[in-house]
């Protein structure tokens, strides 16, 4: 059987002085690796609504906190590395299809919480310039990570 595409959204936050925020991941917290904020979409739920439920689970920043500002053009996909297909998602996905949404943070660090829902997914966080973000993320999702900076960059 061949296995498809996870259904999921991620949102790049950034902030007033035009940088992104990026969370450590508890499961692996120790890999030097960082990664914006995402998630699969559920079932019956549009983008938009996947996109502010995630945001706000792992990162406690709520709807009036951001503007979206705007929508990848068409989504994003990513392989999982051989060694990783079959244990994640419940071995059902060789990987993930993303619609990827830009957000303006218009809060206060305090409003960030990255305990805001149980299970955590992000350990600690930090903003970071938006050319740094292929550097920071897991080396198989670095193409994904350069298409969504190279699509936004004009409205970070």
């Amino acid at each position: 059987m061949e296995l498809g595409y996870r259904p999921c959204v991620g949102v790049m936050l950034v902030n007033a002085d035009g940088k992104v925020f990026v969370g450590m991941r508890i499961d692996n917290k120790d890999s030097g690796h960082w990664q914006m904020p995402q998630g699969g979409i559920d079932k019956g739920e549009d983008g938009e609504t996947a996109a502010l439920r995630e945001l706000a689970e792992e990162t406690g920043v709520t709807a009036d906190n951001i503007t979206l500002l705007k929508a990848i053009s068409e989504p994003v996909r990513y392989d999982l590395p051989d060694e990783l297909i079959g244990k994640l998602w419940g071995g059902r996905f060789r990987g993930q299809e993303q619609i990827w949404y830009l957000a303006r943070f218009h809060g206060e660090d305090s409003a960030i919480d990255l305990n805001a829902h149980d299970p955590a997914e992000f350990c600690e966080y930090r903003w970071v310039d938006p050319d740094d973000l292929p550097d920071l993320i897991v080396p198989f999702k670095k193409r994904v990570y350069r298409t969504v900076l190279e699509e936004f960059r004009e409205l970070i």
